[in-house]
């Protein structure tokens, strides 16, 4: 196993900045702000300890955890299930600031720090984000340790040398550090939301299920499945759309621009191949785990629900059950305004199919047979 120091990917993130988007002064003073939030966080989390008994000795026993590439409907499903009560999620401003004593403090001041938030770099046609949005989990992993697949994604894909084994869990296994702090940190969005269920939203544990399920062993898990001709262009064409409004993607150097799109198109095939080996192996404990299909989504809604309700064992409220029916008929007539072109990144549809055949069989063919 390889060992990455902070220092070191400190350094290279900044020294990619640098010399890919121009920018050496900013990053300096975001690192500093960042150094003073972590000081902050830090006083903050000591004071939860001596505060709250739920976070001194509280467990995370039976999460619900949407898992799935990005762009595959886990962040609709996410929004769902959490914006009707069902559980509660993480907002982007809690994993930010992570700890109860000091979210009471700034939640006053909520809609001042949205004013000024970099998540307006972030929110696009495809994704709206906020400070208040329930959003991935994989963020506080970033925001925590200066790592993971987001920083991957976003910055460690442009660096000369490919850096994705400082990110594979199976050259590079964090999940031990990574999974207490996840605990830890929805501990304090249950105290802080006066909450009893978390549902979390995770696209890297597609990477790393078995140890996932052995940290959290009553953890049900809802794992989205999209036809890749739709879910892999549409996660590159988030991921670049966020780069373009803060960087300006598309008027960088097209060789690069190449390498990073090559690189990221194999790192989202490679989070559904790790998932899909474990399921096929056996290392996954498929009675832990529910396949939802992203079409039955859109043209099954209240079938669906219906089967995720019976296997989170959470009996619906009448309310509920008339908002499943009416969230069904918009389903079915929803269009997407987010548009993207397989040209655009190089990209055929023939070729996705060969690298996603494993997909197809496993799953999607299944599908339309039992339609």
């Amino acid at each position: 196993m390889i060992k990455i120091s902070i220092y070191k990917r400190l350094f290279t993130v900044y020294t990619i900045i640098g010399k890919t988007f121009g920018q050496w002064i900013s990053p300096l003073i975001t690192g500093l702000l960042l150094i003073i939030l972590r000081l902050t966080v830090f006083f903050g989390s000591i004071f939860d300890i001596f505060f709250y008994s739920k976070i001194r000795n509280g467990k995370i026993n039976n999460p619900i955890v949407i898992v799935g590439n990005p762009r595959s409907g886990t962040t609709f499903l996410h929004h769902y299930l959490t914006s009707h009560k069902l559980g509660t999620g993480s907002q982007l401003w809690q994993m930010l600031y992570p700890s109860v004593v000091i979210q009471k403090i700034l939640r006053p001041f909520l809609p001042f720090l949205e004013k000024i938030s970099p998540t307006r770099h972030h929110s696009t046609d495809a994704h709206k984000t906020s400070l208040q949005s329930v959003e991935t989990d994989d963020a506080s992993i970033l925001f925590r340790y200066l790592d993971g697949f987001f920083l991957y994604g976003f910055l460690l894909s442009w660096n000369k040398n490919n850096l994705f084994d400082w990110v594979d869990p199976k050259k590079r296994d964090t999940s031990k550090r990574d999974f207490n702090w996840l605990e830890s940190m929805w501990l304090r969005v249950l105290v802080s939301n006066n909450e009893k269920q978390i549902i979390g939203k995770l696209f890297s544990v597609s990477a790393n299920m078995p140890k996932f399920l052995n940290r959290f062993p009553n953890a049900k898990i809802l794992y989205m499945v999209r036809d890749p001709l739709s879910v892999i262009p549409s996660g590159l064409s988030l991921v670049t759309g966020v780069l373009d409004k803060k960087f300006g993607f598309w008027s960088l150097d097209k060789s690069k621009r190449d390498r990073y799109i090559k690189r990221l198109y194999s790192a989202l095939i490679e989070l559904i191949k790790r998932f899909h080996e474990d399921w096929k192996s056996g290392k996954i404990d498929k009675d832990k785990v529910m396949i939802v299909h992203f079409d039955r989504m859109m043209n099954d809604f209240d079938g669906l629900m219906k089967d995720i309700m019976n296997f989170i064992e959470i009996e619906p409220t009448e309310n509920l059950i008339n908002d499943i029916k009416i969230t069904s008929e918009k389903q079915r007539s929803f269009k997407s305004k987010h548009k993207y072109d397989l040209d655009k990144f190089g990209l055929t549809e023939q070729q996705i199919i060969n690298d996603c055949d494993f997909i197809y069989k496993s799953f999607l063919n299944e599908e339309k047979n039992n339609v």
